[in-house]
């Protein structure tokens, strides 16, 4: 059945192979299994029901957060030719009932609903009357109290599944979920640990930055100006940032929608209708703009400020790049988004343990802001990612880690000082002591007669604040309450004490651009193609042809049906509908360009021309180009440079590349004492996190040999 699923996949949605984790997903459903996927957002969660659905007898039924979500899905799968409903409050109640008189009557291959849906005794018994495929539960983080979405109505489900007379398998779906979510959803929902597939959480298209201290609309406005024709989202923390950035804005000329839960449904649905249809291309919103909006050409996300906690960032930040094509994702930090994110928590109605644990998290926001590492490592961390894929290369940390300043000395200075105040006291008071300052509570406690007072006299209480804040971050200190936070040296600060480790921050950022690779003219041209046909048709653009497929035309420019249907996100169905009117642009544009497109250019210079002949190495995945260069004799930093990766990213393709089973020599990465080393480290461990054994071994043993060891040994 699964050469079927494979079929399937070619004809609707232009794929001739899944994508990691999908093939996984679905064998599982199919063979009945009740199973848990985790994915980042953008690796084709929604496949792995659609396709079982296809390939099984019966109707599918998605259980979804939101109203705009299943529309969404639904008109997606319509263009497509795949028979799918919704049934929420949008709908009249005769169109409710016309409806389930259609699932009765077998129409539906997959039908979205919300879960109060499940609370109806009349929705309970028409699927009695039918077949089910699967029950899917979207984002399915919401069903865990641990959750950082928690829905008490999606928790119901589960008692209300039971009335059906024949259960069919259950597949949960999410993209946010840390070891307790996942835990909880498993005992929830009866799935077992091994019919759960985490692919990993790593978003190798997506470049994370953290800017702090910027004026935060000089930055936007900035931003804006040089992304004109990209589709961007900007979260702010309150609906009146919301409202007043939307106002500025407004007086820029910038085409900008608004959306934040004060406003109407009336007025939310028509701003989102406006975004997803590419009539506005900035969207200034709160959290509750977002969860499952299917849009896949969001090239940016800039979080105005702070958010809660890591696992709305990441979901957030993760609507960028869903097709799969390079984007950013940005974060304007400043001190007082902190007491912003303490308030919100506050004026909350949760108790007093959900609140510590929303502390917890907020610290952990905080600590991503001011970390040292890299970025995209710092979240996987977070979640407790089993498939490191080391650092990503293009965050900013990483892009200014030549770039860092040693502040050891000052490190020293501020451990000294937690310490003599008897770790007993938060950042706030430990910075005054530190500056100097003749604040009252400082002589109350006789905090002046310390020797650290006054030791940072230079630095401002907000910069100091700030490497309190790195030192935390890189885990140099702890907080032992969140609410109330008490500062406690970790054992890793004893070795800056004693001097035998050094501490180092980044320095200032330097911006970097990226050359297109595609004719960017030809990509203008089919975008302008692709917004007439969706007026046309009435759908949003992104589902005539994504981004990623457009940039692709726009790179190999086919001019016959089989050229274009070796295209990624083009299937039979999809050329059936539209492929003449863009093979007719093709065309045009081969014909006014014929000389340039039979130009081969140098590998070893930039094309001009902006598009390039596909290549039997452009077929391949790019860990096998890696691969095959390496086999060539050439050295990584080499093939960086050729191929514009970093040398990181080159290592982590020979280490994928080694795991498929290609034949690769990996131990020239590390020495046989290396090797016993890192094995004895890892010896009867079950469980295993790089960074514990990177700091129980000599310092020369880096993180590249560690994962080189592990992967041989298949550790991984």
């Amino acid at each position: 059945m699964i050469n079927q699923a494979i079929n399937k996949l070619n004809d609707y949605f232009g794929y001739t192979s899944f994508l990691p984790g999908q093939q996984n997903t679905i064998e599982s459903i199919i063979n009945e299994h009740n199973t848990l996927a985790i994915m980042p957002t953008g690796g084709g969660k929604s496949i792995c029901y659609q396709i079982p659905a296809l390939v099984t007898s019966g109707t599918g039924i998605v259980i979804s957060p939101l109203i705009s979500l299943m529309k969404d899905q639904v008109d997606a799968l319509q263009t497509l030719g795949i028979d799918a409903t919704y049934i929420n409050s949008s709908l009249t109640p005769q169109e409710q009932e016309e409806r389930l008189q259609n699932i009765i009557r077998g129409k539906y291959k997959l039908i979205y609903v919300a879960p109060e849906r499940f609370e109806s005794s009349q929705f309970i018994d028409t699927l009695n009357k039918i077949p089910l495929s699967l029950i899917a539960f979207d984002e399915a983080h919401c069903i865990s109290q641990w959750g950082h979405d928690f829905r008490p109505s999606y928790r119901s489900i589960t008692t209300n599944i039971q009335q059906l007379t024949s259960l069919p398998p259950i597949i949960a779906l999410t993209a946010t979920a840390t070891d307790s979510v996942i835990k909880d959803i498993q005992s929830i929902l009866k799935i077992q640990p091994n019919h759960t597939v985490v692919t990993g959480f790593a978003r190798e298209n997506l470049s994370f930055n953290i800017h702090k201290g910027v004026d935060k609309r000089e930055f936007i406005t900035n931003y804006l100006k040089s992304h004109q024709q990209d589709s961007g989202i900007i979260y702010t923390p309150t609906r009146k940032k919301t409202e007043q950035l939307y106002e500025y804005l407004n007086r820029q000329n910038v085409q900008v929608e608004r959306y934040h839960a004060g406003m109407s449904e009336v007025e939310r649905k028509e701003a989102q209708t406006k975004f997803i249809n590419d009539d506005a291309n900035v969207i200034v919103a709160t959290s509750a703009f977002g969860m499952g909006i299917n849009k896949s050409n969001v090239r940016y996300v800039i979080h105005y400020a702070l958010p809660m906690n890591v696992e709305s960032y990441y979901q957030e930040a993760g609507r960028a790049g869903r097709d799969g094509v390079d984007s950013e994702c940005h974060l304007l930090y400043s001190g007082q988004d902190i007491q912003i994110q303490k308030f919100l928590i506050e004026q909350s109605v949760l108790d007093e343990d959900h609140k510590h644990r929303e502390y917890q998290k907020l610290q952990d926001m905080i600590s991503y802001c001011h970390t040292n590492r890299c970025l995209q490592q710092y979240i996987l961390e977070y979640f407790d990612d089993p498939k490191d894929p080391g650092a990503c290369g293009i965050c900013s940390n990483c892009q200014q880690s030549d770039n860092q300043e040693d502040i050891t000395k000052e490190a020293q200075m501020i451990l000294s000082c937690v310490k003599r105040m008897g770790e007993r006291f938060g950042v706030s008071l430990t910075a005054k002591v530190l500056k100097g300052s003749k604040s009252q509570k400082v002589i109350d406690f006789n905090f002046d007669q310390l020797s650290t007072y006054g030791l940072l006299k230079p630095y401002t209480e907000k910069e100091i604040t700030n490497l309190i804040n790195y030192l935390l971050a890189d885990d140099y200190l702890i907080i032992t309450d969140h609410k109330f936070p008490v500062l406690k040296l970790t054992p890793q600060a004893i070795n800056v004490l004693k001097g035998e480790e050094q501490v180092w921050i980044q320095a200032q950022e330097k911006p970097h651009k990226v050359q297109a690779d595609y004719s960017e003219e030809l990509f203008e041209n089919l975008r302008k193609l692709r917004k007439t046909i969706a007026d046309e048709n009435g759908v949003p653009p992104y589902l005539v042809f994504s981004d990623a497929t457009l940039k692709e035309l726009s790179t190999y420019v086919p001019v016959t049906e089989t050229a274009m249907l070796s295209i990624k996100g083009i299937g039979a169905k999809k050329y059936e509908q539209f492929g003449e009117l863009f093979l007719n642009e093709l065309k045009q544009f081969h014909e006014e360009n014929e000389d340039k497109l039979n130009e081969q250019p140098n590998q070893n210079q930039a094309n001009p021309s902006g598009f390039k002949k596909k290549t039997e190495d452009d077929d391949r995945p790019s860990h096998l180009i890696t691969f095959q260069h390496f086999q060539d004799g050439k050295d990584i930093d080499d093939i960086a440079q050729e191929r514009n990766l970093s040398s990181q990213t080159i290592t982590n393709h020979l280490f994928k590349a080694y795991n498929e089973g290609y034949d690769l020599d990996l131990t020239h990465f590390f020495t046989e004492d290396e090797e016993n080393l890192v094995l004895e480290q890892i010896k009867d461990q079950t469980d295993i996190k790089l960074k514990p054994i990177k700091e129980a071994l000599p310092e020369h043993i880096t993180y590249t040999k560690i994962r080189a060891v592990l992967t041989v040994h298949q550790k991984t």
